[in-house]
């Protein structure tokens, strides 16, 4: 058949296309046999291609799958579909959900496999049918599962999925897989016992549980894990579960010396504080976070040495007294500061109190090269009690922020303020206009200063009135800190009220750029 009578064909077939006529998914086969792009690329080159098209990009979250349509190029011609069947790699993610897995797990193939199970659907044990479940039981037979990832929001979902891959005998298979991720996201419980009591798991690198799981023993964990670089179990068990002791926990990590981050709960934390377990130093640690009661998460602190330098701590304490506060945590992160020498740096605080809660995030601000690949350090913390604001201030590096987020709640004291001096950027949230905004006391302490001398940028989100002259107070402010002709700029965004011409012209007349609006 020649060019030109392709070409006619595939106009005529194009033309039949548009109007809808006839079988659309038969027309375009139809179609798309007559294209060249079949003969053109070898199949031992045109299936990796296939294979690399299907990579799940690393940033998109440990349930980040393939996105809907990615398997379209089995559609455009036989000769493709014959290529990709032939290549196992392809068929090494069978999709998002049980659906997904019932259309691919038959394919056959040498490649290890990665289970991914993003959410649950209707009636999950008619999905879950023989043949899929005799699919995944034959490969954790042959060891061919590289990653288990799970999420679903019944454990009735993931309890038969564990339960295949769970070994019959104690030292059973399951040596091929890298990395665990299950969440249960509610009750009732999964119990995961024996997969772990059962399973050698000699290669796996991440472990992360959250959610409703129960472990009746945790000394299993340490002989069969040695690799492992991410350990994080967030267990919200809604039956009587035992806890790791300290020694059962430091035995794990002990056992694993190559971990780079640790989150555990409060579920996971040991309840005995004793003295007596051996101290684990954690020197590949980057990322720590804890969450859980005061003195669980400092009696787990007292086990460890961690290295001078971490990228983040995050601690969310609760059940802590002011005397903690000042004489135990504070303490704490004032000697990480001064043990980084990253902190010694341009950093940013973003803060927030509630009336139950206080939360403040500190960070080294980003170098702004192309090719950067600067390492940002970030403490944060989040402790159950306004006062603790107040309280931790003193420990913190404030004369090293020149970029502060004042979130919804947090107060902005004469105090707080004469003690960051460097400000460059002020962003407050839910803010209220009112007399001396922004400005020192007359009569206190910091009269005829300025509270913000290196300020060249203010953000105002969701500004809120509580008068008809409050725009006036603001006006005032600008006065005030543009007076020595200090060049700022200005930015409202969300939700505020009007603003009538006269005060937008007075606003421009007293800042550098004045940008305001939804999205301004």
């Amino acid at each position: 058949m020649g060019r030109e009578t392709n070409i006619l064909l595939l106009r005529a077939l194009e033309e039949q296309i548009e109007d809808g006529k006839g079988d659309i998914i038969q027309l375009k086969r139809d179609r798309n046999s007559l294209l060249n792009i079949s003969t053109r690329v070898p199949p031992e080159i045109l299936g990796p291609i296939f294979a690399w098209s299907l990579v799940r990009p690393e940033d998109a979250g440990d349930f980040g799958g393939l996105q809907q349509g990615s398997y379209n190029f089995l559609l455009v011609c036989h000769h493709w579909f014959e290529v990709a069947s032939r290549t196992p790699e392809i068929w090494s993610f069978w999709g998002n959900t049980l659906r997904d897995w019932k259309k691919c797990h038959h394919h056959p193939g040498a490649a290890p496999i990665d289970l991914v199970l993003d959410g649950d659907k209707p009636n999950p044990s008619v999905l879950f049918d023989k043949s899929l479940r005799d699919a995944v039981r034959s490969r954790a037979i042959q060891g061919s599962i590289r990653q288990v990832h799970l999420r679903s929001g019944n454990s009735g979902t993931l309890t038969p999925i564990i339960s295949l891959l769970t070994p019959d005998n104690e030292g059973g298979q399951n040596d091929n897989i890298e990395s665990i991720v299950w969440h249960n996201m509610r009750h009732p419980s999964a119990d995961v016992s024996d997969f772990f009591a059962r399973s050698r798991l000699s290669r796996l690198r991440s472990l992360d549980l959250f959610g409703d799981f129960r472990i009746s023993s945790w000394d299993c964990l340490a002989p069969r894990t040695t690799l492992l670089t991410t350990l994080s179990l967030r267990i919200m068990t809604s039956l009587p579960s035992p806890t790791p002791t300290a020694s059962q926990l430091c035995s794990v990590l002990a056992s694993n010396p190559n971990i780079r981050k640790l989150r555990l709960h409060d579920a996971a934390l040991p309840k005995d504080a004793g003295r007596s377990t051996p101290k684990v130093q954690l020197r590949n640690l980057k990322t720590l976070s804890l969450m859980g009661k005061f003195r669980g998460i400092f009696g787990l602190l007292h086990h460890l040495i961690l290295p001078e330098a971490l990228d983040e701590i995050d601690l969310d304490l609760f059940g802590s007294t002011t005397e903690d506060i000042s004489q135990t945590l504070g303490p704490y992160i004032r000697d990480h500061f001064r043990r980084d020498a990253r902190f010694q740096d341009r950093l940013w605080m973003y803060s927030t109190s509630f009336s139950t809660a206080a939360s403040i995030s500190i960070g080294v601000i980003r170098t702004r090269t192309i090719m950067s690949r600067r390492v940002l350090p970030q403490v944060s913390l989040l402790v159950h009690a306004e006062q603790a604001l107040t309280n931790l201030i003193p420990f913190l590096p404030l004369e090293h922020i020149v970029s502060f987020f004042a979130g919804h709640g947090t107060k902005l004291p004469e105090e707080l303020l004469s003690m960051m001096p460097n400000i460059a950027a002020l962003s407050i949230s839910e803010v209220k206009l009112s007399e001396g905004f922004l400005q020192p006391n007359p009569n206190g302490p910091y009269a005829n200063t300025k509270l913000l001398p290196s300020l060249r940028t203010l953000r105002l989100e969701h500004v809120l009135l509580t008068g008809d002259d409050d725009w006036g107070h603001l006006t005032t402010y600008l006065a005030h800190q543009t007076s020595d002709n200090q060049a700022i700029s200005l930015q409202m965004i969300g939700d505020f009220p009007h603003v009538c011409p006269e005060v937008v012209e007075r606003i421009k007349d007293l800042v550098e750029k004045f940008t305001y609006g939804s999205k301004a």
